[in-house]
């Protein structure tokens, strides 16, 4: 098989999975959009947490073009993204109960503010707990998972519970077990992974969402410009200022 097959293959699983939450998640990505809409409106503060690739999406919220100023990434320190040595060490992170209320208990987060929490498999310790202990302060929590991880695999938490059963709203990315989208008879292992770019899009339809939200109820959504287009700089420092209070990753 040619590599330009397998390209084409790939994509067409990706957007073949992107056609499945626009159509299957409709409801559910309004009502996270909602719920950032009003908590954006009620003055509330906007975290977004995910632990090693999960932190990408994540991420890609926080201090982006296009996307609303207020989202701070709520960081756990060894578990963002590879770059601990040795990189498996995030992944024990992952499963280390009480990190999680400890982040939290430092952290700026308070009841009224919203955290999305993305893991894929929604089996770790540290979503889990994340989760729960969120709630329990007071905050609303969206949850960005692969739903069927909780029916074929074991709770890594004491509760034996999923990312899932702790959320307001749950977005599904509907991601198969082992996120690899192809398999070929020479290659011994499934390859390609599509959880990036799903739970990206997935969070960009939310913030859309939110952003248009906003908008119908005469509230300017504070979003960032990009700074490399004139006058982005000049837009992006009136937004923080406006914003001080409630943007943690930036300081006058």
């Amino acid at each position: 098989m040619s590599d330009s097959k397998l390209a084409g293959q790939f994509f067409d699983a990706a957007i073949g999975l992107l056609q499945r939450v626009r159509d299957e998640e409709a409801g559910t990505i309004e009502a996270a959009g909602t719920m950032i809409a009003d908590t954006v409106a009620d003055g509330g503060r906007l975290f977004a947490f995910g632990a090693g690739h999960s932190s990408l999406a994540a991420q890609d919220l926080v201090y982006r073009a296009g996307s609303l100023a207020l989202m701070n990434l709520l960081a756990v320190p060894g578990a963002v993204g590879v770059d601990v040595m040795p990189a498996t060490l995030g992944s024990a992170l992952e499963r280390v109960d009480g990190l999680a209320t400890a982040v939290l208990d430092a952290s700026p987060a308070r009841s009224g503010d919203l955290l999305v929490v993305i893991s894929l498999s929604g089996r770790n310790a540290l979503p889990v707990e994340m989760a729960m202990s969120a709630r329990a302060r007071g905050l609303k929590v969206i949850g960005v998972t692969s739903v069927a991880y909780a029916s074929e695999t074991r709770s890594r938490h004491t509760s034996g519970t999923y990312l899932k059963d702790h959320c307001d709203v749950v977005l599904d990315s509907k991601i198969a077990i082992g996120d690899a989208e192809l398999t070929l008879d020479t290659i011994p292992a499934p390859f390609a992974s599509a959880s990036t770019v799903v739970t990206s899009a997935l969070l960009q339809a939310v913030m859309a969402t939110a952003a248009g939200t906003l908008a119908d109820r005469r509230v300017e959504p504070p979003l960032l410009r990009s700074g490399n287009v004139d006058g982005g700089l000049e837009w992006n420092d009136r937004v923080f200022e406006e914003y001080a209070d409630r943007i943690f990753y930036w300081q006058r």
